[in-house]
This record gives structure tokens, C-alpha cells and sequence, in this order.
């Protein structure tokens, strides 16, 4: 490297040590290392003429800047719709059970008592004792349906809420299912 390559480095070291001096102190990014990232050449010192004298720091170091020198805050990304109070519950809760298998027996079951049920993604309701065709729902994205030997099992494979109609002693009944 020669003298005036070496001059450069050392202009641009104490422009960088300038600028540093101005902002405020920060911890350095997990993927960075602690200390400091520019490297030193190794060659002989630089003549007195060659380096720059470093200017004072105005104002005081623990002071923070100014708010007008501050970044405003990113403004939010949702235009639509109101904003979320509570996280959606990620395990079963009281009101509403998780990805189980609900086993519904009709003949041991009054089914006139059982308005609704809520589930986590995944759950199955198994309808015992019905024959093909019988059972529907109204939202079949929703749900994957399958019979074999009497027996319903509707997989609930998206969120959203499905009525589930069941025929029984003449009558339709209908289950609506909350699917989280």
C-alpha cells in the first residue's frame, strides 16, 4: 500500500470515528461480533501530518437526541379490520376442546341437547350409528367427511364454522361446530 492509499484509511478511520461519536451506543446484532469490525492495517505509523485531529462531541453523551432527530415509528401495517385484544388460544380451553376425536353415539346420545361444540383444527367428530349419505355440512372446505360400517368421522381441516345436520327419529338436527 502506499502513502497516499494509507492516507485514505486513515481519513476514512477518523471520518467513521466522527460519526460514531454522535450516535448513541447500541448493543451489536446477535450474528456480530462484540468488538470492533474495522481492521487496522499493519504497516509502519503514519507521519503527524497524516492524521486528523478528532473533534469534541457536542452536548452531553447520556442525553438522548432530540425527538425531531429520532425515526418516527413505523406506521401500521393493517388497513383493515380492528386490532386483535387477546392471542387466539393455541391449546384447548374450557369453551372449546382442542384436535380430539368427539365420539358421538346416537342411540345412547340426546342429540336434541347438543346445540354446539368447538374444536382446534383437526379434531373429528365420530358419528356412531347412522347410515351412508345421511350426515351433511354446510361449509365442505372445511371438512373432510368419511363413512365406513355406520359410522361418520368429519375431519375439520380449516378454521371457520360448519353446521353439521344429523338425521335422527324423523327429525334434522344441527350442530354447529366452532373450528379454531
Amino acid at each position: 500500500m502506499n502513502r497516499r492509499s494509507f492516507r485514505r484509511v486513515v481519513v476514512l478511520a477518523a471520518t467513521v470515528g466522527v460519526a460514531a461519536c454522535g450516535a448513541d451506543a447500541v448493543s451489536p446484532l446477535p450474528v456480530q461480533p462484540a468488538g470492533p469490525t474495522l481492521s487496522t492495517p499493519t504497516l509502519s505509523p503514519p507521519s503527524p501530518s497524516a492524521i486528523l485531529p478528532i473533534p469534541a462531541p457536542t452536548g452531553s453523551p447520556s442525553r438522548p437526541p432530540p425527538a425531531s432527530a429520532r425515526p418516527a415509528p413505523p406506521a401500521p401495517t393493517r388497513t383493515r379490520g380492528t386490532p386483535r385484544t387477546t392471542p387466539p388460544p393455541t391449546d384447548a380451553t374450557p369453551a372449546c376442546q382442542g384436535a380430539v376425536r368427539y365420539d358421538l353415539p346416537l342411540a345412547e346420545t340426546e342429540i336434541e341437547l347438543l346445540k354446539s361444540l368447538c374444536f382446534a383444527t383437526g379434531a373429528v367428530l365420530r358419528i356412531q350409528g347412522i347410515g351412508p349419505g345421511l350426515v351433511t355440512v354446510d361449509r365442505p372446505e372445511l371438512v373432510s367427511q368419511q363413512y365406513e360400517a355406520g359410522v361418520v368421522d368429519i375431519r375439520f381441516v380449516r378454521a371457520g364454522t360448519v353446521a353439521v345436520t344429523i338425521p335422527k327419529d324423523g327429525r334434522e338436527h344441527t350442530i354447529t361446530v366452532v373450528v379454531r
